[in-house]
């Protein structure tokens, strides 16, 4: 059975606000991905295994720092 810790890791991506307010919409059109909103400055973006991974790539070319 998958560890539940590195399964819940490779299906989201937590972000500071400031790092996803200015690609939050091409993250979405590019990416089969859900965003929500959770602490005051904290996004969770989900998805699967495969779109979190490429997700994660696109916003390191772009410079943000995945939490």
């Amino acid at each position: 059975m998958p560890d539940p810790a590195r399964l819940r890791d490779s299906t989201q991506i937590v972000l500071r606000q400031e790092a996803l307010e200015r690609l939050e919409q091409p993250l979405d059109d590019e990416f089969a991905v859900t965003v929500f909103e959770e602490e005051e400055n904290r996004y969770r973006i989900i998805g699967s295994p495969v779109e979190i991974k490429e997700a994660s790539e696109f916003l390191a070319r772009r410079g943000v720092a995945v939490l």
